[in-house]
């Protein structure tokens, strides 16, 4: 049941690598945008979409039906992100940023009702501390299978002749094909229960948004998650600049190095699911983190345009970053009981749609900051494009000193964090006393 369910982050996950990497140097290569052009467009949708998460994330805890709380959303969301993924992977030549723009609300609508769904949905079906981790592991291998998927299509169609253009419209019609039919099978597999509300508890508004922001935990876990995804995000940002233009790697050979340091999330999550069983979860991401941010460090130490001196590094820094995501996911939901607890209803779904309010910021940052700032330093993104040395120097400072910087960050958010396993088996323990009796209430005549 686990696997099948798991199966529909998939989409989301490979449209999340599909999004950073390829998205927006198809619009600024192919398409003819240029490169602030491009980054303005995803910084005015981010900020555009301020407001989407949110009101989504209250609409889905509020949300009661014969079929389920989320499942309807998944239902939902999948067309929207299956007709904005052909838009915009599809592109006509010529296009402009307001098309752009346009089409880029539509696809994080989309991806919000699934990602949201999804998630607050794995936090009810997992409530034990240690389970989440192993159940949020599973779902980061499907998250790396989709994107070692979407990585794998270049190639493929540079194989076959295929212009990089191409190979981005395969995405879209990856996305297109795979999304109903995962989603399909995680609602037809996965059993759903609605969790009940405290009798007389006080309906949400908007002042309470201050109130569950100014929770440590929370405010810890939103920053932490913020940096872990602006980190990575930036790297994949200037990935393909930075393999092509620094290190010597054509498109292709730079898209297999990727995909390494995606698969070696294949190893990575479920060793990281594993070790914090011993440690904890907090524990576990500042080992990671810093793990991390020091294989990245040895990236310039190897010899430009060899594979098997920079296959070794890709696949550690890969293999650490694996738990990023899907351990802050996790932990998330352990504050989600915390809330639940104190306040008497489910609010996990607006807690999650705060971490993906702070994953698009992380995304929409490192593109439009990204770009911005190769642009200032007179790197010309064009293909075939001759860049003068300080142009590729200041590449490849960018590239080192955004990720380490804001990896790092996140692991520290986490020294002193007080939600650990022995407090949170304490919040289930009276969350399932209160649960049962308002069952037992419910059941009476």
């Amino acid at each position: 049941m686990v696997v099948a369910f798991s199966g529909a982050f998939l989409p989301t996950v490979a449209l999340y690598v599909a999004i950073g990497v390829y998205l927006p140097q198809f619009f600024a290569s192919h398409i003819g945008l240029s490169l602030a052009a491009v980054g303005g467009a995803f910084a005015i949708v981010r900020g555009m979409d301020m407001v989407i998460d949110p009101l989504l994330g209250i609409a889905m805890d509020r949300t009661r039906t014969r079929f389920g709380r989320y499942r309807v959303w998944l239902v939902a969301g999948a067309p929207v992100l299956m007709i904005s993924a052909a838009a915009l992977f599809m592109a006509p030549k010529g296009v402009g940023q307001l098309y752009l723009i346009g089409w880029l609300l539509v696809l994080y609508l989309g991806y919000s009702m699934l990602l949201l769904a999804h998630s607050a949905w794995t936090a009810t079906l997992a409530t034990n501390y240690y389970e989440r981790s192993r159940v949020f592991g599973i779902q980061a291998v499907a998250g790396v299978v989709g994107a070692i998927a979407i990585l794998l299509i270049p190639e493929i169609s540079s194989r076959m002749g295929q212009t990089n253009a191409q190979a981005v419209g395969a995405m879209g019609w990856f996305l297109v094909i795979a999304t109903p039919l995962l989603v399909a099978l995680a609602i037809w597999r996965t059993p759903e229960h609605i969790t009940p509300d405290v009798e007389g508890a006080a309906p949400f508004r908007l002042r309470d948004y201050l109130t569950l922001l100014a929770r440590p935990s929370l405010l810890r876990l939103l920053l932490a998650d913020l940096a872990l995804s602006l980190g990575p995000g930036w790297m994949s940002a200037l990935y393909i600049f930075f393999f092509t233009g620094s290190r010597g790697f054509t498109v292709e050979s730079a898209s297999i190095l990727l995909g390494i340091y995606v698969m070696a999330g294949l190893a990575g999550a479920p060793a990281t699911s594993w070790l914090a069983r011993p440690l904890g979860k907090h524990v576990t991401l500042m080992i990671t983190t810093t793990a991390y941010s020091l294989g990245l460090c040895c990236v310039m130490l190897t010899p430009k345009g060899d594979m098997w001196a920079a296959a070794p590094v890709l696949f550690w820094c890969g293999f650490m970053a694996a738990g990023f995501n899907f351990m802050t996911r996790a932990m998330l939901a352990d504050v989600g009981d915390e809330v639940r607890l104190d306040g008497g209803k489910e609010r996990v779904s607006l807690l999650y749609a705060f971490a993906n309010f702070t994953a698009k910021l992380a995304g929409a940052a490192s593109i439009g900051l990204t770009f911005t700032v190769l642009a200032g330093l007179g790197y010309d993104a064009t293909p075939g494009a001759t860049n003068s040395p300080a142009a590729i120097h200041g590449l490849e400072v960018a590239f080192l000193a955004g990720p380490i910087f804001f990896v790092m960050l996140g692991g520290a958010c986490f020294i002193g964090y007080k939600l650990d396993a022995r407090k949170h088996a304490e919040i289930r323990r009276q969350l399932d006393e209160r649960d049962a009796l308002a069952e037992r209430a419910a059941a009476l005549p």
